[in-house]
């Protein structure tokens, strides 16, 4: 906050005594600690071996050994919201944020818009003399505003953090991902076959921001935050570091469980006598309508499965593993620089991963982990073909499920479920080797996500600030546990914690967790009044084995009555656990939701998912305005998506081609047969809904393509997306392919040459192809 001017004025200038004190950028107490926050992704407690896992990961194992490990640590189950409540010190449903950006609702617990007066860390840190950088994954703008004609109020540059580098949303490609220097798109610095990958990418960055600052105020502490996008699909990595567990997981997920639970004990992460749940501990359990348990969230048991899915399973887990310990690899390199330049020792770090293993690659596992956002779920064979290039720039790969079970060992369930440990029982670390005398202890206290940023707020010493840039502030949520930290015999005071995500909930209240039987989204199940409940000791039945809910009717009764009671203090309804499709489909405030006609330029930047136009498996049309000069002209003339999904209308061998690559696994092409006409004509394509393939959900549509008004080829039964291309690579560029080839028959970017393109329109009215030609060729004759 600026201070009164206590100088003195006069007339003259000589008479008069300066006071910078309101004037001056705020500064730090001298030897204050900087701040480290590194956010992994989708990664399970029983994942990493610092955490009794078979993944190796020597940086973090350095951190622990430094630190101290919480062995009940909790987030939301989800990504955005866990870390909105990291950085806010608050309940996720207190900020807006129930749920992932891409599924905000207009609710007050929904809206993906963190409130100002509930500021992030680097809005605090900033006002006391802090350089603050955020690196890696955001994922906190709604889809609506991560465009360049939207608002930035809620980019990193407008909530606090001085420099970004990342990506926006909520996963992107490792190889070809879609980068945002501060508030604007860039490529990547490299392609896959020039060594690129964008885990060294981020920690490059790590490393050059906190240099550019220490070069000219050596002792200005920082806050950075680094997010890389491991180990979130797609798990991209360099076939050598998956090599490196070649064989470590044929003995399948069961027997991982077994062996890591040992290791578990051992390390004193659970108590001696905890069992391991279920892999699939609600079969049985019906929705209100009848629905049985979703396919998408259940297990194949090993046993079940033959040599050739065993094979596969196995080799998705080993690229997985290499994903992270390749990661990790980077962020040690950003350990040895704070090392080699005096930084380490005087740096609190916190690690933590934003919610448990994802079971998002269904029960067999993906190349392609776009069909979830579309509904579907992949098939072995499907995933076979590409069984040599698990973990390249040709999939966009996860594992299976039962992976996700073993990687949070011994918990039940999985990222989505905040009912169970197996969505909120999370990896966490923290280290300051300065000012916390514990070093490779573990601490049992139960903590929450929203209780890390009070924690840090008191090791610096730092009173939770009534008023940020001028704005008064609701309290924490969170309780701060730095006397465990200094005592693992202390009580942080800590009683409750509520959870809500995605249509499952759950309470914990004095070591008791109440939870409710409830298949997450996109299930689509409602009534959630119809819901069991169940009753367990969370404190000596981590994994949630033994239900005591006929034993303890009241108890059961009480932490049901006190989640009510709790979501009414913390904005904890409606609850939604609407279908993919539901949830993409609702109205949202984007400056293009209702628009039906788009009109793109060369040389714009990307326009992507939130801002483009969206087909989603209906009619429509593309009108490319070109004049080829050249017989030899060649190159994309409109793309929209990438490889695992897309389409594009391109010039190659001299003839005009359209390719819809339906989710990586066929690419449906229609082409003339004619060369392209010189001088200046329209070329399109249109699109027209046919219906749906039988028994599914896909759309299928007929394909005609033009030059001017004249149809020159056809094609029928062309599959397309009923929902989107994907969370990442799915932008529309024009004369120009960026990020990964739509289509395997050119390289990109594939600029077009040999003529130029005035615009390029697409149309989702419905309105019949020559009635959008003709009023293209009106506006181009004024042009």
């Amino acid at each position: 906050m600026a201070s009164e001017f206590n100088g003195k004025i006069a007339v003259d200038i000589r008479d008069s005594e300066p006071d910078w004190s309101p004037y001056a950028a705020p500064t730090a107490p001298e030897g204050a600690p900087n701040v480290l926050y590194l956010v992994w992704d989708d990664t399970g407690i029983a994942t990493w071996d610092c955490f009794g896992g078979l993944v190796e990961m020597p940086a973090m194992q350095r951190i622990a050994e430094k630190g101290v490990r919480l062995s009940q640590f909790h987030t939301t189950a989800l990504c955005s919201p866990t870390r909105a409540s990291l950085l806010t010190g608050r309940n996720a449903t207190t900020v807006g944020m129930a749920t992932v950006e891409e599924f905000t609702d207009g609710f007050p617990n929904c809206n993906g818009r963190i409130p100002l007066d509930t500021a992030l860390l680097s809005e605090v840190l900033a006002e006391r003399g802090y350089n603050t950088y955020a690196v890696g994954k955001w994922h906190l703008t709604p889809l609506e505003e991560s465009n360049l004609a939207a608002t930035k109020r809620h980019w990193p540059l407008g909530r606090g953090f001085e420099r970004f580098y990342g990506f926006m949303g909520g996963e992107t490609d490792q190889w070809y991902p879609d980068l945002v220097y501060d508030n604007h798109p860039v490529a990547p610095p490299a392609t896959p076959e020039d060594g690129y990958h964008l885990s060294k990418d981020l920690a490059d960055k790590a490393i050059e921001f906190i240099r550019d600052s220490k070069v000219i105020a050596p002792d200005k502490p920082w806050f950075s935050y680094l997010c890389p996008g491991a180990g979130h699909a797609p798990h991209h990595v360099f076939a050598e570091w998956a090599d490196r567990y070649a064989g470590k997981f044929d003995m399948g997920y069961e027997l991982y469980r077994e062996l890591v639970l040992e290791n578990q004990k051992k390390l004193g992460i659970v108590p001696p006598d905890t069992e391991l749940s279920p892999i699939n501990p609600y079969l049985d359990v019906k929705g209100a309508g009848g629905e049985p348990w979703p396919l998408q969230d259940t297990v194949r048991p090993w046993e079940t499965l033959n040599d050739q899915e065993k094979r596969l399973f196995a080799r998705m887990a080993e690229v997985f593993a290499g994903f992270l310990s390749y990661t990790d690899a980077q962020i040690g390199r950003v350990l040895d620089y704070l090392e080699e330049s005096g930084q380490l020792d005087n740096t609190i770090i916190v690690v933590i991963s934003d919610n448990g293993a994802s079971g998002e690659g269904g029960p067999n596992g993906s190349v392609n982990e776009n069909k979830f956002f579309n509904g579907y779920i992949d098939t072995v064979e499907e995933s076979m073909r590409f069984y040599d290039q698990l973990g390249g720039p040709d999939t966009y790969n996860h594992y299976p499920i039962g992976w996700a079970m073993a990687f949070n060992t011994p918990y039940k369930l999985f990222k989505r479920y905040a009912s169970h440990e197996g969505g909120i029982a999370d990896t966490a670390i923290i280290s300051w080797p300065k000012g916390i005398k514990a070093h490779g202890e573990f601490r049992d206290n139960y903590v929450n996500v929203c209780d890390i940023t009070p924690t840090v707020y008191e090791l610096l010493g730092i009173s939770p600030p009534g008023e940020v840039r001028g704005i008064a502030q609701k309290p924490l949520d969170g309780v701060s546990f730095k006397a465990a930290l200094d005592d693992p015999t202390a009580s942080t005071g800590k009683q409750t914690q509520f959870y809500s995500m995605l249509g499952t909930r759950g309470i914990w209240h004095d070591g008791w967790f109440a939870n409710a039987v409830h298949a997450a989204s996109p299930a689509g199940w409602g009534h959630f009044d119809e819901d069991r409940w169940e009753l367990f000791h969370i404190e000596s039945d981590r994994s949630q084995c033994h239900d005591l809910a006929g034993a303890n009717p009241e108890k059961l009764e009480e932490l049901k009555a006190l989640w009510f009671a709790e979501a009414a203090k913390y904005n904890g309804l409606p609850l939604g656990d609407l279908n993919i499709l539901e949830t993409l489909a609702r109205w949202r405030p984007s400056l293009a939701v209702d628009r039906t006609n788009f009109t793109y330029y060369p040389d714009i930047a990307e326009v992507g998912a939130g801002a483009a136009a969206e087909l989603r498996g209906q009619s429509f049309s593309v009108l490319a305005e070109v004049t080829v000069d050249a017989a030899d002209a060649e190159g994309v003339l409109f793309k929209h998506g990438a490889g695992h999904g897309g389409h594009v209308l391109f010039i190659q061998d001299g003839r005009l081609h359209y390719v819809y690559n339906f989710m990586g696994e066929e690419e449906q092409r229609v082409s003339d047969l004619a060369p392209v006409p010189l001088g200046s004509h329209v070329f399109g394509v249109r699109y027209e809904r046919t219906g749906t393939v039988e028994g599914s959900h896909t759309p299928l549509g007929d394909v005609s393509l033009f030059v001017d008004d004249t149809v020159v080829a056809t094609g029928a039964g062309i599959r397309s997306h009923p929902g989107s291309f994907g969370l990442s690579g799915g932008g529309i560029a024009v004369g120009r392919n960026s990020g990964q080839a739509v289509s395997s028959t050119y390289k990109a970017p594939f600029a077009f040459t040999g003529g130029t393109i005035a615009k390029v329109v697409v149309d989702i009215s419905g309105t019949p192809y020559r009635d959008v030609e003709r009023e293209l060729a009106r506006a181009f004759s004024k042009d």
